[in-house]
C-alpha cells in the first residue's frame, strides 16, 4: 500500500511538473470604433475586448497600457529623457515643453466586465483593474470601455503634425491588455522602449473626415465604399459631398494594431508573385521623392521574395510602407517610417522594417526583456537581404563586420550593460542601441562561426517555422540550435547574454622541435571559444586547424573549404593554453592566423596574426590581456 501511494504521488508529480513545463499564451479579440476629430485632434473609442485565460492561474485583475499618457511633462518617459546621459534627440526636454492642449490623453470614461460595472485606477501609462468576477483558468470575459484621446505632436513613433507634414501617425493609440504569461504581468510603463501584445484578431472600424486616405494594419473591408486607389478595378467611388468616411479594416491573429492618415496621401499598391499586395502612402514633395517611393516597391517586392526563401514564409497577404512616425517602426502587416531620404536610405529603413515582420511580429519575443532577439537578428537578416538587393559583393569577413565594431566599441567596458538588461533600464542610450542592434546581430554571425552557416541558416528556418505566432524565449531558440547542430550550446548563451565577459585569444609563440612545428595558443580573457586556426603554407596548400571546445559535446561540419580541414582534440575551457604540432619545419610556414573569417568578436586581433620570418626557429609574441 505504500509503495502504490508513493508511485501514485511520483506519478501526481511528474504530471503536475509536465502540466507546469507546457506551453500556452492568451488570446484577446479586439473589436474597436473610433471617431476621429480632426479639428482639435481629439477622438473618442468604445472597445469590446474578448479575453481568453489559457493560463493555468486564475486571474483577478487586469492592465491595460495606455500609452499616450507618456506625452505629458513629468512623465516618466520625459524624466527619463532628462535623466540620461545620452537622451534621444527626438524627445530629449521636448514633453515637458507641450501646453495642455498638445498632451498625449488616453482615459477610460467607462469599463465593464460582463456588462458590470468595474473600477479602476490610472497609474499614468497603466491602467490597473480589478475583477469583480476572476477569470478562471480556460475562460472567458469580456471587457467593455469607452474611452477618450488626444493625439500628441510627433515626439515619439506615434502623434500628429509630424516634422514631414504627416497629420496623424496613430501607434499605441488604444487602450492594449498587458500580456499575462508564464512569468506573470507584464505592465511596464511606456518609457520609450519597445512593446509586448497579446496574439488575438482585431476588428477597427475608424470615422474621419472625408478627405483623409489611411493605411493601417489589416484588411480594409469596404474597399470600393472608401476608393482612394483600393477598390476594384473599374469600380468608380464619389466621396464628394461626404463630411465624414468610416474605414473598416480586419487583421486576423496580430498582436497590434497601427493607422496612419493624411489628406495629401498619395497611395498606390502593387501585387506580387508571393502573393502579396504591397500598399505604399507617401506625400510627394518633389519628383524625386515620388520616383524614390514608386521604385522602392520593386526593392520591397524582392525582399519579401529574398526572406521568404532564407528566413520563412511571410504568413499575411498584405504589407503597407507608409510615410509617418518619427523615423521606422514596425507593426504588424504594416510600418511607419520617414520618408524624405536618399533612395539608397528608403530601402534601407524599409528592409529593417519589413524585417521586423519576421522577428517581432510573427515571432513575438518580449521586446523589453530580449530586445536583442528582435533588433539584433532583425539587422542580422536586413544586413543579408541589403547586399542581396544591390549586389554588395563584400568579403566574407566584411559581412556584419559595422555590428561588431559597434560591439567592440563598448565591449569589456563600465559602459557596456548585459543583454539581460531590462530594455528601459540600461544605463544609455548608447549601451542599449549597441547591445539590442549590435551584440544581438553579432549573437547570430557569431553563432555560424561555432556552429556552420548552413547550420545557423536551418536553424533560423526552423525557428520561424516552430514559433511563428508565439512569444519564443531566448532558450527556445538555444535549443534549436542545439538540434540542428547536434551540440551544447548553454555555455556560449550564457557568457554571451548573461555576462559582459569578452573573447581575447592569442598565438602565444611557435617554436621549431627538429622537423616539426610547434604552436601555443592562449586564452586571454574569461569567454572560450573553438578556434579555428588557418596556416598559410609557402607551398600554397594551406590548412585549417580545428579546435573544438569540450563543453559544446560535438563538432562543427565544415562543409566545402579550399583549405585543408584537421581537426584536433577538444580545448578544455579549464586550460588557459593549447598547443598545436605541426608534422614540418617553420621554414614551410608563411604565417598563422586564429580566425581570418572575423566572425569571432575578438576585442583584440593584434595578437591574432604571427608572420613568419625567413630561418626562424623560435617567434615569443608578448600578449597581454586587453583589460
Amino acid at each position: 500500500m505504500l509503495k502504490s501511494t508513493g508511485i501514485s504521488l511520483f506519478l501526481f508529480a511528474c504530471l503536475q511538473l509536465s502540466a507546469q513545463s507546457t506551453y500556452w499564451q492568451q488570446h484577446v479579440d479586439y473589436k474597436m470604433e473610433v471617431e476621429m476629430n480632426v479639428e482639435d485632434w481629439t477622438f473618442s473609442g468604445k472597445q469590446i475586448l474578448t479575453f481568453t485565460n489559457n493560463s493555468p492561474d486564475t486571474l483577478h485583475q487586469v492592465f491595460y497600457h495606455l500609452y499616450f499618457n507618456a506625452f505629458q511633462p513629468g512623465s516618466m518617459m520625459d524624466v527619463r529623457s532628462q535623466e540620461l546621459p545620452d537622451p534621444d534627440r527626438r524627445v530629449d526636454d521636448k514633453i515637458g515643453q507641450l501646453e495642455p492642449h498638445e498632451y498625449g490623453i488616453l482615459e477610460p470614461k467607462t469599463l465593464k466586465q460582463d456588462g458590470k460595472k468595474l473600477d479602476y485606477d490610472v497609474r499614468e501609462t497603466i491602467l490597473q483593474v480589478p475583477l469583480k468576477k476572476p477569470i478562471l483558468p480556460g475562460a472567458k470575459t469580456v471587457l467593455e470601455m469607452d474611452f477618450h484621446g488626444q493625439v500628441p505632436p510627433v515626439i515619439r513613433r506615434a502623434g500628429r503634425n509630424s516634422r514631414e507634414g504627416i497629420d496623424l501617425s496613430m501607434a499605441q493609440w488604444y487602450p492594449k491588455l498587458c500580456n499575462y504569461d508564464h512569468d506573470g504581468w507584464h505592465p511596464n510603463p511606456y518609457i520609450g522602449r519597445e512593446f509586448y501584445g497579446i496574439w488575438g484578431d482585431f476588428d477597427v472600424k475608424i470615422t474621419i473626415d472625408a478627405r483623409y486616405i489611411l493605411g493601417a494594419t489589416g484588411y480594409l473591408q469596404n474597399a470600393n465604399e472608401i476608393g482612394y486607389g483600393y477598390q476594384e478595378d473599374g469600380v468608380e467611388v464619389d466621396n464628394s459631398g461626404k463630411d465624414k468616411l468610416t474605414w473598416h479594416f480586419v487583421a486576423p491573429n496580430v498582436h497590434d494594431f497601427v493607422w496612419a492618415a493624411d489628406p495629401e496621401y498619395n497611395h498606390f499598391y502593387i501585387d506580387t508573385d508571393e502573393d502579396l499586395r504591397l500598399h505604399f502612402l507617401f506625400k510627394g514633395v518633389d519628383s524625386t521623392m515620388v520616383r524614390n517611393w514608386y521604385n522602392l516597391a520593386g526593392y520591397t517586392a524582392e525582399t519579401f521574395a529574398f526572406a521568404n526563401k532564407h528566413f520563412g514564409k511571410y504568413p499575411y497577404k498584405q504589407y503597407s510602407v507608409i510615410q509617418g512616425g518619427d523615423g521606422g517602426m514596425e507593426y504588424p502587416m504594416a510600418t511607419l517610417i520617414t520618408g524624405r531620404r536618399s533612395f539608397g536610405s528608403l530601402v534601407g529603413v524599409t528592409v529593417h522594417e519589413v524585417m521586423h515582420s519576421w522577428y517581432q511580429m510573427v515571432l513575438a519575443t518580449h521586446e523589453l526583456l530580449y530586445p536583442w532577439m528582435d533588433e539584433g537578428f532583425t539587422s542580422y537578416a536586413s544586413e543579408i537581404i541589403m547586399n542581396h538587393l544591390f549586389d554588395i559583393e563584400e568579403e566574407p569577413r566584411e559581412l556584419h563586420q559595422r555590428a561588431y565594431a559597434g560591439y567592440l566599441s563598448i565591449a569589456g567596458t563600465e559602459d557596456e550593460d548585459p543583454l539581460t538588461m531590462h530594455g528601459d533600464h540600461y544605463q544609455s542610450n548608447r549601451a542599449y542601441g549597441i547591445a539590442a542592434y549590435n551584440k544581438g546581430q553579432v549573437y547570430l554571425h557569431q553563432l555560424s562561426y561555432i556552429v556552420g552557416q548552413e547550420t545557423l541558416d536551418r536553424v533560423l528556418l526552423r525557428y520561424f517555422n516552430e514559433w511563428k505566432f508565439k512569444h519564443p524565449k531566448p532558450n527556445d531558440f538555444l535549443r534549436i540550435a542545439e538540434k540542428e547542430s547536434n551540440m551544447v550550446l548553454d555555455w556560449y548563451h550564457n557568457y554571451f547574454v548573461n555576462t559582459t565577459e569578452v573573447i581575447d585569444y592569442a598565438i602565444r609563440s611557435l617554436e621549431q622541435r627538429d622537423n616539426q612545428t610547434v604552436i601555443t595558443l592562449e586564452r586571454l580573457e574569461r569567454m572560450p571559444m573553438p578556434i579555428e586556426l588557418v596556416v598559410r603554407k609557402k607551398n600554397g596548400k594551406d590548412e585549417l586547424h580545428y579546435i573544438p571546445m569540450e563543453i559544446m559535446c560535438g563538432r562543427k561540419k565544415h562543409g566545402k573549404s579550399d583549405l585543408k580541414v584537421i581537426d584536433h582534440e577538444p580545448w578544455r575551457w579549464t586550460n588557459p593554453t593549447y598547443t598545436v604540432t605541426l608534422p614540418y619545419p617553420a621554414s614551410d610556414i608563411r604565417m598563422v592566423e586564429i580566425d581570418p573569417s572575423y566572425r569571432m568578436a575578438d576585442v583584440d586581433r593584434s595578437n591574432n596574426l604571427l608572420l613568419i620570418p625567413e630561418g626562424v626557429q623560435m617567434l615569443i609574441q608578448p600578449v597581454t590581456p586587453n583589460r
